[in-house]
């Protein structure tokens, strides 16, 4: 037995245009776009605010997401909510804005601490309208039942996973790729990456999240070094956005693994590019959940373009992590946590927090506080 939940998805050239009238489909008058300054600077929040006023609906601006949102940025945004009575909220970003959109609605709905939501399916009151348009083809949040927000206090990021989370609507447009930068393109491509593999291989991956995960796979290995190498290159941009789509669909219903839990509890600390984080930490976690589901991981070299036929399950696995490693040299990615500022005093806290962190659970492998430590070590 299984459940899939996702939005409405708008996806294609120029959908961004039909952020107002998705807002008015679902009864909203006056809205709250949630947003970051990179975002604003692209023009693209800009483009929200017009089509709100031609669908004849009033918005207010929200824009001071950081790129590891905190509780707080979401207790602010919840307030201006309030205080300006809106009735619907659009999410305009990558997965900081998305997520802080989404605690946001909890906060404004439901009350208390963002602290009171942390974990799996403790939202009780329905949340307001949720339209959300992607602008990274990394997170996926536009399609998932996940926001992910740092508590500064006890310096981690709180995991809050709830149907309630997924957005009514989801707009994916390729066409706002090319305002990124190619070092933003790497590390969000990287995330898509990793969400492929992950819900690929976790404990809790369907018939139907297999599906999902196996085409962002191939599109991902295929497609982000062109979307790198180039802001103009229209196909890579479209592929990388569909990626992030069926990646995105895919980690929302089977979650996803250690990789997240420990990226999730390193940027809890450190003020990292998540994407980053994934791309130094995926090879060596890779190494680790082979020998759970090595039937998988040969399969996963297939679909990067690997010829595994004549090879065993060892060898096959082996070629999938080369592959990936590969490709996070070819684009440019941290390959250490020391090169990203990342000190090693802080492993002993960070394996604690990790092992508590929802994705975890889901996981291939069984894995303990030593293991992890020892994952983190060799990712220095």
């Amino acid at each position: 037995m299984f459940k899939f939940v996702m939005p409405e998805v708008i996806f294609g050239s120029g959908s961004i245009h039909q952020v107002g009238e998705s807002c008015a489909r679902l009864g909203a008058r006056n809205v709250l776009i949630v947003t970051d300054k990179g975002v604003t600077d692209a023009g693209w929040a800009a483009y929200a605010e017009k089509s709100c006023r031609e669908a004849g609906l009033s918005s207010i601006l929200y824009a001071n997401v950081s790129i590891n949102p905190t509780a707080s940025e979401a207790e602010e945004c919840a307030q201006r909510y309030l205080d300006h009575e809106c009735d619907a909220l659009i999410g305009i970003g990558g997965g900081s804005a998305i997520d802080t959109a989404k605690a946001a609605a909890i906060l404004a709905t439901n009350g208390g601490h963002l602290r009171n939501y942390e974990g799996v399916d403790r939202i009780s009151k329905p949340l307001p309208p949720l339209v959300m348009v992607s602008t990274t083809a990394g997170s996926g949040s536009e399609v998932s039942q996940f926001s992910i927000i740092v508590d500064t206090e006890r310096q981690i990021k709180m995991t809050i996973v709830s149907k309630s989370l997924v957005p009514d609507i989801a707009i994916i447009d390729p066409d706002v790729l090319a305002t990124k930068s190619a070092r933003l393109t790497a590390s969000t491509g990287l995330d898509v990456l990793t969400h492929a593999i992950e819900s690929f291989v976790s404990v809790a991956a369907t018939p139907l999240t297999d599906v999902h995960a196996k085409n962002a796979l191939k599109l991902s290995t295929q497609f982000l070094r062109p979307s790198v190498a180039s802001r103009y290159n229209k196909e890579a941009k479209e592929m990388m956005a569909m990626a992030s789509l069926h990646a995105g669909l895919a980690f929302s219903n089977a979650i996803l693994g250690a990789v997240h839990a420990m990226a999730h509890s390193i940027g809890g600390r450190y003020p990292f590019l998540h994407g980053d984080i994934n791309a130094v930490l995926l090879p060596h976690v890779m190494e680790f959940n082979a020998l759970a589901v090595p039937v998988k991981f040969k399969e996963m070299a297939e679909l990067m373009g690997e010829d595994v036929r004549t090879l065993c399950t060892a060898a096959a696995s082996e070629k999938a992590i080369r592959h990936v490693r590969k490709l996070a040299v070819d684009i440019g990615a941290p390959l250490t946590l020391s090169e990203m500022g990342f000190e090693e005093s802080a492993i002993p806290a960070i394996s604690e927090i990790a092992l508590l962190d929802a994705c975890m659970i889901t996981n291939p492998r069984d894995i303990s506080a030593e293991e992890v430590t020892l994952l983190l070590q060799r990712a220095l």
